[in-house]
């Protein structure tokens, strides 16, 4: 089994690309009970994650998963990680094998994915030109090949890792501000000129934050679950909206766009 967690469709990808070469099953952990998901694995069963780094962090939807997560005998499954980044990941794995330690999973092997980039919440932040899209999914799917052949013979102790420069301050340091003050929802506006009331935001928002009202455009819940993952940004069809001034003029993307998928 794989667990994924997926907000613009680059770790729903590279899921469904490991169960496919795996003949395994991924499963969107959103769609599992959250207040504690028990998971019984058949003999021989390997154990799979996959997610996106937040901040140079596991998202924090992720984390709350995994801290209600009971696998019955782990010990005898082998278990991997997969994360994807735009750029390096800094100590994100370090922290969810952490997390699974605690659940008493241990991870046999781990991996980063060098994937398109989808957070625009900063400044000097946008997504990358069509020519660098291509380029880094063209790479990942050559690296799932052979993850793939790592998996297949339960190989354990690799750690193939975009970890960059400065990893303990990228995700100890910069990744508590970011959790502390950017995973916030109250930027988000609607221009309600553009909006065609289509719902696509609503349907995409991995953590349901979004409702849409009698005039059916969204309205955040200011509840304190948004990741700012920007996937309702990105999916708009209409460009209706933005992330207070921080994301005018900047791209969309989520994964299969340019195919004119969803």
């Amino acid at each position: 089994m794989i667990l994924y967690f997926s907000c613009t469709g680059n770790t729903r990808w590279a899921a469904a690309r490991l169960a496919e070469g795996l003949h395994d099953v991924a499963v969107d952990i959103t769609t599992l009970p959250q207040e504690g998901a028990e998971l019984r694995l058949a003999e021989g069963e390997r154990l799979g994650f996959c997610f996106p780094v937040h901040g140079w962090r596991p998202p924090r939807y992720v984390r709350q998963f995994v801290s209600r997560l009971h696998v019955v005998q782990s010990s005898r499954h082998f278990c991997f990680a997969l994360t994807t980044a735009g750029d390096t990941v800094g100590e994100a794995m370090d922290i969810f094998c952490h997390d699974l330690a605690q659940r008493g999973i241990m991870a046999d092997s781990v991996y980063s994915l060098l994937m398109p980039e989808s957070y625009v919440g900063l400044p000097f932040m946008d997504v990358d030109k069509p020519e660098n899209e291509k380029r880094k999914i063209d790479t990942a799917g050559k690296m799932l090949e052979q993850i793939i052949q790592d998996i297949k013979a339960n190989k354990k102790g690799v750690s193939e890792l975009t970890i960059g420069r400065w990893p303990k301050i990228n995700s100890r340091i910069i990744g508590d501000f970011f959790v502390k003050h950017l995973l916030v929802d109250k930027p988000f506006r609607v221009d309600a000129k553009r909006c065609i009331g289509c719902g696509i935001c609503q349907r995409v928002c991995p953590v349901g934050n979004i409702s849409i009202g009698a005039d059916k455009r969204p309205q955040w819940q200011h509840s304190g679950e948004c990741l700012s993952c920007f996937a309702c940004y990105h999916h708009c069809p209409q460009r209706a909206i933005e992330y207070g001034g921080r994301t005018k003029g900047k791209g969309q993307y989520y994964f299969g766009k340019n195919k004119g998928g969803q």
